[in-house]
């Protein structure tokens, strides 16, 4: 048996999904975070369970050839970059393990697997970010909640967002603090301001920052969004959203416009894209381009095609797609997605797509059950995968190809294992990294049809 701070020696051998290195000591395995395959260390145990352990480095006896030297002075405090220690390359080829791993472990498949679709740029790559605020020695302060709770890590800069973005937040704590305006506090429910988020199209440059508050403080912001206006050029448009819930749910349903408009615009594979403060787009736009282009490919859609796009968002993949179908059906949950959506299909002139508010299984089956299809069938679900209803509804559609996106491969391979068992079967799968240094992973599946 192994014992909390017992030292041992040991080589790691693998690395989980979560980023954690991997290791056997007494045959029983022990996870420590932030190592490389290749490592050979001593071990501090810092948790031990029935079946396996937790470890910490004590020391590095022979480092791994995949480790290099990071630079981001928060990396070991807000646990978002779990690969910052490992060089690219190694850090690509973990992910696309990561894929193939959950598609033979958990879907039980054997998938033909494309090259890994990898990223040109890791460092200034996202085009969102969610500030969380607090108090800490009686000053305001922002940044990301440390690994496994809600306790804000102060951050400068970083690395992963656009500089522009840590300029805007430390000029929002500098007034916040000046004016001694109310930050929330988590542990007694009180104060206002909760949150500032911050989307910028990468494209458009165009910027949005938004204050998500318990109750109407727009009196006070307004001080706050002129000197933004006139201290960044880029920010087109600013806004206060209300969320008095204390959950874990960041945007409230009330929005109210500080500044500008209630969108900003960019550019999506080639459309000019709309985006709303609670529309689904993808984080990394370069990225997310060769995504949609390997589903393109995937899809492979004739000139008759109909398709149905669900989980549109604000319809990037689907009017991505109308150019080389007949017509393009999109449904998504979000009300101001889809307004985005319809919107952005005028802008573009593509007169071949309907959108669809509501639930994409619910919709779906009640447009099938009138007649609706399609041949082609691309689903991009949130990290839960995709709703029982929404994967019966598709074997009763019986389109010709399904082709999934996922951010999830562990839910991806549950529900490609479920569509195989229904008359689909998988032909390729192919990872993709639009989330660089953290421990997340895209993939895209083409099903076909078993007639």
């Amino acid at each position: 048996m192994l014992n909390k701070n017992q030292i041992c020696s040991a080589e790691i051998t693998g690395i989980t999904s979560e980023g954690n290195g991997v290791c056997r000591i007494e045959g029983i395995a022990v996870f420590v975070p932030e190592t490389a395959v290749g490592d050979k260390l001593e071990v501090r145990i810092v948790k031990v369970l029935k079946n396996y352990a937790y470890g910490i480095i004590e020391r590095i006896i022979e480092p791994s050839p995949d480790r290099t030297d990071y630079y981001c002075p928060q990396y070991k405090k807000c646990g978002g970059c779990v690969f910052r220690h490992l060089s690219y390359e190694a850090e690509c080829k973990i992910k696309d393990n990561i894929v193939k791993d959950a598609f033979r472990r958990i879907g039980g498949l054997d998938i033909g697997t494309d090259a890994f679709i990898s990223a040109g740029e890791t460092e200034r790559y996202r085009n969102k970010a969610q500030y969380p605020l607090a108090i800490q020695d009686g000053k305001a302060v922002c940044g990301f909640y440390a690994p496994r709770s809600h306790r804000v890590i102060p951050i400068k800069d970083c690395l992963l967002q656009p500089e522009v973005f840590s300029e805007i937040v430390n000029c929002c704590l500098e007034h916040i603090n000046a004016n001694d305006l109310s930050v929330y506090d988590e542990s007694t429910h009180s104060g206002v301001l909760k949150h500032i988020y911050i989307r910028r199209g990468a494209h458009s440059g165009q910027i949005m920052v938004c204050f998500v508050v318990r109750k109407d403080y727009s009196r006070q912001l307004y001080r706050l969004a002129h000197l933004l206006h006139h201290s960044f050029s880029d920010i087109s448009s600013i806004i206060m959203n209300i969320n008095p819930a204390d959950t874990n749910v960041i945007l409230g349903d009330k929005w109210l416009n500080l500044y500008g408009p209630d969108q900003i615009d960019d550019t999506m594979c080639g459309n000019t894209i709309l985006i709303s403060p609670p529309s689904f787009y993808q984080v990394n736009t370069a990225q997310a381009e060769k995504l949609y282009a390997k589903a393109l490919e995937y899809a492979a859609p004739s000139p008759a095609d109909v398709i149905a796009d669900l989980y549109c968002g604000v319809g990037t993949i689907g009017l991505f797609m109308a150019d080389h179908s007949a017509s393009v059906i999109g449904i998504e949950i979000i009300p101001e997605a889809i307004d985005n959506a319809r919107r952005n299909a005028a802008i573009n002139e593509i007169y071949n797509a309907e959108f669809y508010c509501g639930d994409a299984g619910k919709v779906f089956e009640d447009l099938r059950t009138k007649g609706c299809s399609p041949d082609i069938i691309v689903v991009d679900p949130p990290r839960k995968g995709c709703s029982e209803q929404t994967l019966t509804s598709i074997i009763a559609a019986s389109p010709k190809k399904v082709i999934m996106i996922s951010c999830n491969p562990s839910t991806a391979a549950r529900d490609v294992k479920w569509l195989s068992e229904n008359g689909y079967a998988p032909q390729k799968v192919c990872g993709a990294d639009l989330f660089p240094r953290t421990r997340h992973v895209e993939c895209v599946v083409l099903l076909s049809r078993e007639d």
